[in-house]
C-alpha cells in the first residue's frame, strides 16, 4: 500500500472512532428504554406504585427528555455539539444513581426526569453531530450507529434485568446504567468538533483539521469551500423565534416532526417498556417475561446491524421506512386480533403474540429505529439545525410520554384496541413516508441544503421547501 493509502487508512480509522465515541450517547437511550421494562416488575411492589405511579416513572424520564431536547438547539448553536454530548453523559450519571437510591416514588420521578434531560440531549445532538462529521459516502451508516447503540443499550439492560431478576435487585438494575454515562462522559473530551459549526464560527483551520481525519486529501479544499459557499448564502444562525416564522422551515419542521411522532406511535416505546408485562398478562413468570425481552433485544440488535451495514447507505433511506412501516403494522394487527379473541395464553394465542412482537422488533430495526434519526440530522439547514433538530426531537419525545403514561392503564382495562390504533399509524408512517419524506442517499449536507435531491416526481414539492429554507 502507498503512503498516500496508509494515511487514508489511519484517518478513516480515527473518523470511525470519532463516530463510535459519538453514537456512545445511544447507548444510555438504550440501557433507559430497557432497563426500566424489568425493573418496574419488582420496583412497584416495593415503592407502592399504582398503575398511574408506574406511568409516571415511566413518562418523567421521557418528559425530561422533551425538555433537553427542545433546549439543547440553541446551546448547542452557541456552544458547539460537543460540550452538549458531555454534559447529556454527566446529567444520565446522576439521574439514573438518584434513581437507584429512591427511598420512594418522588424521588424516583425526579432522579428520572434528570437522567432524561441527558436522553434528550443526546437524541437530539448526537445525529446531527455523526452527520455533520461523516462524509456523504458513509453518512447513513454512520448516523444509524446511534440507534445500533441503542440497541446495544436495551440488550445489555434486558440482560442485567434478566440477571437480577431472581434476587429482585431493581436498584442494581438501574446503578449498572452508570457505566455507559461515564463512558460517554470521558469520551467526549477526545471527540472533535463538528467541523460545520467551527467553520459556521471562523475557525476554518480547526475544522480543516477534523475533516482530514475521515475525508481524501483530494476531496478536502473542495468540501471546505462548499460548506463557506452554504454559509454565506444561509446567512445568520436562526433563533427559535426565526425558524417557526420561516414558511419553508416550518414545512421541513412539519415532515421531521411528523416522523418522529409516527416513530412512537407506531408502538416501538410500549412493546419496549411493556412487553414484559405483556407477557406476564398472559400467563408467564415474570423471570421469563424477562428473558423474553433478552431474545426481543437481540433480534432488534441484529436487525439493526443489518440496516446499518447492508441497507441504509445501499437501499437508501426511503423505501425502507415504508415496507418498514407496513411490517410494523401488520405485526401489531395480528397482535390485536389475538388479544381480542381471548387467545393470549400459553397456547397458540401465547406463541403468537411473541411471534408478533418479535416481527415488530426486527421491521422496526430495519426501517424507523435508526433510519428516522438519520433522516432528521439530515435534512435541516445549517443555520437552523440544532434547533430545528431540537423541536423536531421534541415532538418524538412528547409522543414517548402520551404512550408510556397511558400504556400501563391500558394493559389493566385490556390492550387489544391501543394495539390496533398501533397498526392503524403504521399505515399512516407509509403514507407519510412515500408522500411527503425525500430521499437523501449519497447527497452532501449541503447538497441536500441546496435542495439538489435525485430526481422523483413525488418529492419536487420537498427540494421547493428546502431550496426555500
Amino acid at each position: 500500500m502507498s503512503p498516500d493509502g496508509h494515511a487514508a487508512s489511519k484517518t478513516r480509522t480515527v473518523g470511525t472512532g470519532s463516530y463510535v465515541l459519538g453514537a456512545l450517547g445511544g447507548s444510555i437511550r438504550g440501557y433507559e428504554l430497557g432497563v426500566v421494562a424489568g425493573a418496574l416488575l419488582f420496583a412497584g411492589p416495593a415503592l407502592h406504585l399504582s398503575p398511574s405511579l408506574k406511568g409516571a416513572v415511566v413518562s418523567s424520564a421521557l418528559f425530561g427528555s422533551l425538555l433537553g431536547a427542545l433546549a439543547v438547539g440553541p446551546a448547542s448553536d452557541r456552544y458547539g455539539r460537543r460540550k452538549m454530548i458531555a454534559g447529556a453523559g454527566a446529567l444520565y450519571a446522576v439521574g439514573i444513581l438518584g434513581a437507584a437510591l429512591a427511598p420512594g416514588a418522588g424521588v424516583m420521578i425526579a432522579a428520572r426526569t434528570v437522567l432524561g434531560l441527558g436522553v434528550g440531549i443526546a437524541t437530539a445532538m448526537i445525529p446531527v453531530y455523526i452527520s455533520e462529521i461523516a462524509p456523504a459516502r458513509s453518512r447513513g451508516a454512520s448516523a444509524s450507529l446511534f440507534q445500533l447503540m441503542i440497541t446495544i443499550g436495551v440488550l445489555a439492560a434486558s440482560i442485567v434485568s434478566y440477571v437480577l431478576s431472581f434476587s429482585g435487585g431493581w436498584r442494581w438494575m438501574f446503578a449498572i446504567g452508570v457505566f455507559p454515562a461515564l463512558i460517554m462522559l470521558a469520551g467526549a473530551f477526545f471527540l472533535p468538533e463538528s467541523p460545520r459549526w467551527l467553520i459556521r464560527q471562523g475557525r476554518e483551520q480547526d475544522a480543516r483539521a477534523v475533516l482530514r481525519r475521515s475525508r481524501d486529501p483530494g476531496s478536502l479544499d473542495a468540501e471546505i469551500e462548499q460548506i463557506k459557499e452554504t454559509n454565506r448564502q444561509a446567512g445568520q444562525q436562526l433563533r427559535l423565534a426565526a425558524v417557526l416564522t420561516s414558511p419553508a422551515l416550518r414545512r421541513l419542521l412539519l415532515i421531521g416532526s411528523v416522523l418522529g411522532i409516527l416513530q412512537q406511535f407506531t408502538g416501538i416505546n410500549a412493546v419496549t417498556y411493556f412487553s414484559p408485562s405483556v407477557l406476564k398478562s398472559i400467563g408467564y413468570s415474570s423471570s421469563a417475561s424477562i428473558l423474553a425481552n433478552v431474545g426481543f433485544s437481540v433480534l432488534g440488535l441484529l436487525s439493526t446491524a443489518v440496516m446499518v451495514f447492508f441497507v441504509i447507505d445501499k437501499i437508501g433511506r426511503k423505501k425502507p421506512l415504508m415496507f418498514g412501516a407496513l411490517g410494523m403494522a401488520l405485526s401489531m394487527a395480528i397482535l390485536g386480533a389475538v388479544f381480542a379473541a381471548d387467545g393470549a395464553s400459553h397456547g397458540a394465542g401465547g406463541y403468537i403474540a411473541i411471534i408478533c412482537l418479535a416481527l415488530f422488533q426486527v421491521m422496526f430495526g430495519l426501517s424507523w429505529g435508526g433510519i428516522v434519526w438519520t433522516v432528521l440530522g439530515e435534512m435541516f439547514p445549517l443555520r437552523a439545525r440544532g434547533t430545528a433538530m431540537g423541536i423536531a426531537t421534541l415532538f418524538t419525545e412528547g409522543s414517548s410520554v402520551v404512550i408510556s403514561q397511558f400504556f400501563p392503564q391500558l394493559l389493566a382495562t385490556g390492550v387489544a384496541t391501543v394495539f390496533f390504533i398501533f397498526a392503524a399509524f403504521g399505515v399512516v408512517a407509509f403514507a407519510w413516508t412515500a408522500f411527503m419524506v425525500p430521499e437523501t442517499r449519497n447527497r452532501s449536507l449541503e447538497d441536500i441544503e441546496a435542495g439538489q435531491i435525485r430526481p422523483d416526481p413525488t418529492q419536487a414539492p420537498v427540494r421547493a421547501r428546502m431550496k426555500g429554507a
